[in-house]
């Protein structure tokens, strides 16, 4: 669960992601420690022959295996893709200066949105993957199709606004790029701000500051109480962003 902030909308991007992989770490480096510790001093009480002692080195031992094994590629992917999204946080923070509300690391109960763009083309919502690929849009999980798309769900009920659900790899070989499979556009971090600069005007300045608002206010919701309040939800209404030059239907 989140700590309440002040201002939901001003979190940097990979703020969560960047915090479990600190958490982790400390954990990782607290559980050795101890284990480490405990075994000198069982060694000191009981002689380096004692029972007690050579169970607490095989703990020790075995603590090692597990963490090296498991924990420590843990930790490296999550690291990864806290690097990942503090890349395409990096693309978008500029846009502000352009009309957008960008808002990163956002929770609404349907996971962890990377990013959520506002700005004159429509709302999106932004899931970022940063393994190295290549990615074949064909077989992009379905998994990962469903999240975003119960994200796209989750901002359009907030906003009453109908949104896209993109997922961008900050690394990855895209095969076809700025396709959609089942709904959502598959986007390499390289394309993406310039995908959404081709994207003709759907939204009025005013449109775009009432939805930024209407999402700070579930967002304060669902940190306060767990849920948005039901009663701020908005009848979703249809403004698809469309792409100049015939691309937004690929």
């Amino acid at each position: 669960m989140y700590v309440v902030d002040t201002d939901p909308t001003g979190r940097t991007a990979g703020q969560y992601a960047r915090a479990t992989v600190r958490r982790l770490r400390m954990r990782t480096l607290v559980t050795l420690g101890v284990l480490a510790v405990a075994t000198a001093l069982l060694g000191r009480t009981f002689g380096l022959h004692d029972k007690a002692f050579l169970a607490s080195e095989v703990a020790l031992l075995a603590s090692m295996f597990v963490i090296s094994r498991y924990v420590m590629p843990l930790v490296a992917r999550r690291d990864r893709g806290a690097t990942g999204e503090e890349q395409v946080g990096g693309l978008l923070d500029p846009m502000a200066d352009m009309g957008w509300r960008v808002i990163h690391d956002a929770s609404l109960g349907r996971g962890n949105v990377d990013h959520i763009l506002i700005g004159p083309p429509g709302i999106f919502t932004i899931e970022t993957k940063s393994h190295p690929g290549p990615v074949r849009v064909a077989r992009v999980h379905g998994g990962t199709l469903s999240q975003a798309q119960a994200q796209r769900r989750a901002i359009e009920r907030v906003t009453g606004i109908e949104a896209e659900p993109l997922i961008v790899f900050s690394r990855a070989w895209v095969d076809r790029p700025l396709s959609r499979r089942k709904g959502v556009r598959v986007v390499p971090a390289r394309m993406l701000v310039r995908y959404l600069g081709k994207l003709q005007a759907t939204l009025s300045p005013q449109e775009i500051e009432r939805a930024h608002t209407r999402v700070a206010q579930a967002l304060l919701e669902y940190h306060a109480h767990g849920r948005p309040a039901p009663g701020r939800w908005h009848r979703v209404r249809s403004r698809r962003p469309v792409a100049m030059r015939g691309r937004g239907g690929r």
